[in-house]
């Protein structure tokens, strides 16, 4: 194998490969990307057994086809030092040579056939389509609140149903739960899967033109999601986790009878501002709600005290004064980027509910200011 790179296309290449391998492994092939050049394209491709990717390069001069297993964090390293616009990989024996103006270096690998290999988009078969656009603002909206580290294993991932032309994503940590819909075409009129959150942070990052196409398919066992489309496509797949998501249908309220409308952007700073006098003691803001404006409050002993009035576009219902984790707050109103917010409440021992039109609602359990 010998081929000339753009360095910059290789650099992106070899970091999206490079999030799939597993920091620590018994097996020295999974700490590795296999590199292929055929048809004038350079192929990057990395797995951990549960997550594969494959990733095309077009930016090169293939002199001669062939294939390279390296180790990828030297490959990473040696690549991004290099300065020079393009970068010349070749493979002799085992081991591949990576020249720059200034610079030769040899890394030692594996036989190209131990890789174990990453699976093909099946073409043919049964799949949808999102728009890169809206495929990442429902990850956004929701892969933040999954549960990081829980037992119940369901809810360390993001459940996917697909209704017709009407895409659903939700994620829970038992805490808070995250809905967001958006719209896709084709595949079957029902499909529902639960996909772990590390592969939708990689996905997430795959898709950089909000309006490619993001091709998916989905088997009982895995999914295949196609960013892009031509030889430069991107292919990643996962395994889907196992087990039942909760009814989280019968989380969200429904008879809230106080309604309060925002500008985010105020809402979410006078949120931020809050949380700087909150601690581990008392992580709650105390949200003070009136017909006229909304003052959110906070203190932590030995630190201090804060107060701050955010004025309400609207508000309907009676007065009421709740606490939440400004934590679940901040990070829900980071991900929206629509102008406006909703909050509907209860009580102040009921969940509170945020809501950007009928795309995305946030059900956030309240806390106890004491």
């Amino acid at each position: 194998m010998k081929v000339v790179c753009d360095r910059a296309a290789l650099v992106e290449a070899l970091s999206l490969a490079g999030s799939v391998v597993p920091n620590r492994t018994t097996a020295p092939v999974l700490g590795c990307l296999s590199l292929t050049a055929e048809d004038g394209i350079l192929t990057v491709a990395s797995t951990n057994a549960e997550v594969g990717i494959s990733i095309g390069v077009t930016q090169v001069e293939v002199s001669t086809p062939g294939k390279a297993l390296v180790p990828a964090d030297k490959l990473n390293q040696i690549v991004r030092s290099c300065e020079d616009a393009t970068i010349s990989l070749e493979r002799k024996d085992s081991v591949l040579h990576v020249r720059s103006e200034d610079a030769h270096f040899k890394i030692f690998g594996f036989d190209p056939a131990e890789f174990p290999g990453v699976r093909d988009f099946p073409e043919g078969g049964e799949t949808f389509t999102c728009q890169g656009g809206v495929l990442r603002r429902l990850i956004g909206r929701t892969l933040f609140a999954t549960a990081v580290e829980n037992s119940r294993f369901a809810i360390s991932g993001v459940l996917v149903e697909k209704r017709a032309k009407r895409l659903r994503f939700v994620a829970t940590d038992g805490r808070r739960l995250a809905v967001a819909l958006g719209d896709v075409e084709g595949g079957a009129d029902e499909q529902t899967f639960i996909i772990p959150s590390k592969p939708l942070q990689i996905l997430n990052k795959l898709i950089d033109d909000p309006d490619a196409p993001v091709v998916i398919a989905q088997d009982d066992s895995y999914a295949i999601f196609k960013v892009g489309e031509g030889s430069d496509a991107a292919v990643l797949s996962t395994n889907l986790v196992e087990g039942q998501f909760p009814p989280f249908e019968d989380v969200i309220p429904k008879d809230q009878d106080k309604r309060v409308c925002f500008e985010s952007s105020e809402l979410g700073s006078a949120v931020r501002r809050a949380a700087l006098l909150t601690n581990e003691e008392s992580k709650g803001v105390r949200m003070d709600f009136t017909e006229s404006k909304l003052v959110l409050s906070s203190r932590a002993p030995e630190m201090g005290e804060a107060e701050i009035s955010v004025e309400m576009k609207s508000y309907d219902g009676d007065p009421i004064e709740i606490g939440f984790n400004p934590v679940y707050l901040t990070e829900a109103l980071r991900v929206i980027d629509a102008p406006e917010i909703t909050i509907e409440m209860k009580a102040p021992n009921k969940p509170g509910v945020m809501k950007v039109g009928n795309d995305f609602t946030y059900v956030v359990m309240p806390v106890n200011l004491g």
